[in-house]
């Protein structure tokens, strides 16, 4: 019989990583793959670069379960500082980007990361740096544009005075 294979073009080893990496718990399917490919015999440089990752993240599993057992296997929480956005503001913050901050009783026409800072704490009360809110704004799928600058253009009314005042020569050595 026939080995059976893949034809379809679209379906290759980086697509189902970048799958894997979408899906919540497919890295445990992974890791679970690779310990049992370990019981066939696989050396885990193989496994490595079967799975395109670095030979010491499949010693690091390797050696986490046999310190902790099957318990290894399952991901674990990351540390880090927790997010000051809980989901209720990122969905409000999101709402309330595509809306003009003028919108909100914020005195800007466009959203920027200072306009950004200014919304979260007077609505939300959260404190962020202008860095991080910048990230926020990409996170949610929106693009920071360069800021326009307008100049204030002058009215026909009090021109002629301002140009007497501003002339360096009196009106009688003009001719």
């Amino acid at each position: 019989m026939k080995a059976l294979t893949i034809t379809n073009k679209t379906v290759t080893r980086e697509a189902l990583l970048e799958v894997a990496e979408k899906i919540p718990g497919a890295w445990i399917g992974i890791r679970i793959a690779a310990l049992l490919l370990l019981f066939e015999g696989w050396k885990s440089s193989q496994i490595a670069s079967l799975f395109g990752l670095t030979r010491w993240s499949v010693v690091r599993w390797i050696q986490g379960v046999n310190e902790k057992g099957i318990l290894a296997v399952e991901a674990r929480k990351q540390p880090g500082r927790p997010c000051r956005l809980d989901e209720k503001i990122q969905r409000a913050l999101e709402k309330d980007l595509e809306k003009s901050p003028r919108a909100l009783g914020l005195k800007r026409n466009r959203w920027d990361g200072v306009v950004v800072v200014e919304y979260l704490e007077r609505i939300h009360g959260v404190r962020l740096k202008v860095r991080q809110s910048q990230r926020w704004i990409r996170r949610l799928g929106f693009s920071l544009r360069q800021p326009i600058y307008r100049y204030a253009q002058a009215t026909t009314e009090g021109v002629e005075e301002f140009r007497k005042t501003v002339k360096k020569t009196p009106d009688d050595q003009e001719k």
